[in-house]
């Protein structure tokens, strides 16, 4: 299990380092020029108050000493706000960063909403990073990195990068442990978006990484698994928007091989796509009075509409499964089908939160609570509110009841599942 830990969080924030990367002096790059136009000058550009979300998935495989293991899909959700800008451009930014993985042959498609980490950083125009070491996401960082000049069409530039990864449960290392590479990229085309008319400029990226890690002064039974070597390669294609001077969406073909020191080999091969999203705010009168106004017009007196710091949340009390299972009743399915035409309204990710009434043992409880918020999300994403990558459950037992456990009542209104549209 302490293998696992570590190895979840070499691959799972892989791709992440395309929004948010490491401070860097710069490093030497190479330039080739091809074609005869000006060329395009590349930078980030910053406005305080923005924000964003970027949704990510990885679809991988994971190899043990060559053998499979298992596949699995991977979502990484990162929500950022720009909170300075500064005279020379750059820009501070709060981000959050959530992860949650499922085994590809997982009854059922929802996706556990898994911890979050924050990271502050700041970030100059040519795409570098400053973060304190106090944070560990994401890991991969300083890709992209844009040249201090115009670009054409069939140039390349060089830029070092790397990755770092947070062992800090697994190891007790209290620092990223980083690992450096120096990243190849080609001013590939231009294309225009179909649904926005923006011209893109995609950028290819392709890399390969090779660090022999300190040997260990002696072998324990902790440091025995640390990572000898790490070793990989991956290509990625960046479709850039200059205008907004941010990243639309990217794709990437990646392989990671970490061997430890007591020479166990793990390979990660597979896929991620990312993309900004749309998102609205929704902590907003107005938008909390037309989902309350559209709940009340369904005529049932168990859901209600609430608010807070994570987004409006509709909250049906004494929802009913069929006897001793996860499977919503008829009447329910009825109820929700109604909801789901209000959620259709808004773009923003959905997050189902489980909760049952204080009786039985925590570990049930636990566990009903989450299959019950998964049966709510799985129907949701059934009948098209959402895909199942922007729609994530939690159980959380009997915590917080609404009404006492002493009575039947009390019990019926905390057996309840809350949906809440997300802010970013």
């Amino acid at each position: 299990m302490r293998k696992r830990a570590f190895i979840i969080f070499i691959v799972v924030f892989l791709f992440a380092g395309l929004f948010t990367v490491f401070a860097n002096d710069a490093v030497s790059s190479e330039i080739k020029t091809s074609s005869s136009d000006e060329g395009v000058l590349f930078a980030f550009k910053f406005s305080q108050g923005d924000s964003s979300r970027i949704l990510s998935t990885v679809d991988e495989d994971v190899f043990v000493n060559g053998q499979l293991t298992h596949r699995a899909k991977i979502v990484n959700r990162i929500s950022s706000s720009v909170t300075a800008v500064f005279e020379d451009g750059s820009g501070e930014c709060n981000a959050t960063f959530m992860t949650s993985e499922t085994s590809v042959n997982q009854k059922g498609s929802s996706f556990s909403w898994g911890n979050e980490y924050t990271s502050i950083f700041t970030r100059d125009k040519r795409g570098r990073y400053t973060i304190d070491d106090i944070y560990f996401m994401p890991t991969v960082r300083d890709v992209p990195v844009f040249p201090e000049h115009p670009v054409k069409k069939g140039d390349g530039w060089v830029f070092e990068g790397h990755e770092a990864h947070d062992l800090r449960n697994t190891f007790n290392m209290q620092k990223p442990f980083k690992v450096p590479f120096m990243a190849k990229y080609t001013y590939a085309d231009d294309e225009v978006d179909e649904k926005t008319g923006r011209t893109l400029n995609l950028i290819e990226v392709e890399y390969d990484m090779y660090f022999e890690s300190p040997k260990p002064s002696s072998f324990t039974s902790e440091n025995v698994f640390l990572p000898a070597v790490t070793m990989g390669h991956s290509a990625q294609k960046i479709w850039w928007d200059n205008e907004r001077g941010m990243i639309d969406h990217y794709n990437e073909e990646f392989r990671i091989i970490i061997e430890d020191f007591s020479g166990a080999q793990y390979t990660f091969s597979g896929t991620a796509y990312a993309e900004v999203m749309e998102t609205e705010r929704m902590n907003t009168k107005e938008n909390v009075k037309r989902i309350s106004e559209s709940i009340s017009g369904l005529g049932y007196d168990n859901v209600a509409v609430k608010t807070d710091d994570r987004g409006v949340t509709i909250s049906i009390e004494s929802i009913q499964f069929e006897a001793d299972s996860s499977m919503l009743v008829k009447s329910e399915k009825e109820k929700i089908k109604k909801i789901a035409e209000i959620l259709k309204g808004f773009p923003n990710d959905l997050l189902i939160t489980g909760y049952c009434a204080d009786r039985g043992t925590k570990q049930n409880q636990q566990r009903i609570s989450e299959e019950r918020a998964a049966s709510v999300a799985d129907y949701l994403s059934e009948l098209g509110v959402r895909s199942p990558e922007c729609i994530f459950v939690r159980g959380l037992g009997s915590s917080s009841p609404v009404a006492s456990n002493k009575t039947e009542e009390g019990r019926a209104k905390n057996r309840r599942v809350e949906i809440t549209i997300i802010d970013n």
